[in-house]
């Protein structure tokens, strides 16, 4: 298994794997179009951040992207990791460790100096498989406001 930085042709096997996480979380429900939208501004600009595929040959199983920021309190560049996924049927191997591995290293090559990340309240396996590799909880609440309404990305 490789895990590659994610090109334009990966597309469609990302939009794949969003759809399945976004349909195990609370908050999210899957679109292809806003989906493809996204993957693409991230890829085609990588001052804005990353997409990682884990392929095994030339299936995708999995798939991570990270955002960067600039930190005011760190005074450098961050990341935020979103979209996290390996295919239910590929879970259990070691997967998921060697894709969030690839993913910390890649922010440590950008000059990252800290990965953020959100995780269901409700999903433990998440949560311990984070903190298993060196997560740790903060004492801050995410907030959010929407400003867009559900029918203007339908």
């Amino acid at each position: 298994m490789n895990v590659l930085e994610a090109t334009i042709q990966d597309l469609p096997a990302l939009c794949e794997l969003l759809g399945i996480l976004f349909k195990q979380e609370a908050e999210f429900q899957p679109n292809r179009e806003s989906q493809e939208t996204g993957l693409r501004a991230i890829i085609e600009n990588p001052n804005v951040g990353r997409v990682l595929i884990l392929k095994d040959g030339a299936i995708a199983i999995g798939m991570v992207s990270l955002l960067f920021l600039p930190s005011t309190a760190l005074g450098g560049r961050v990341a935020l990791l979103e979209d996290m996924i390996v295919h239910p049927d590929r879970r259990g191997g070691g997967s998921g460790g060697d894709l969030l591995s690839a993913a910390i290293a890649c922010a440590k090559e950008c000059d990252c100096r800290r990965i953020t990340l959100l995780t269901d309240g409700s999903n433990d396996g998440a949560q311990r498989f984070y903190q298993q590799h060196g997560f740790t909880p903060s004492q801050m609440l995410p907030m959010r406001l929407s400003l867009i309404t559900p029918e203007s990305i339908a």
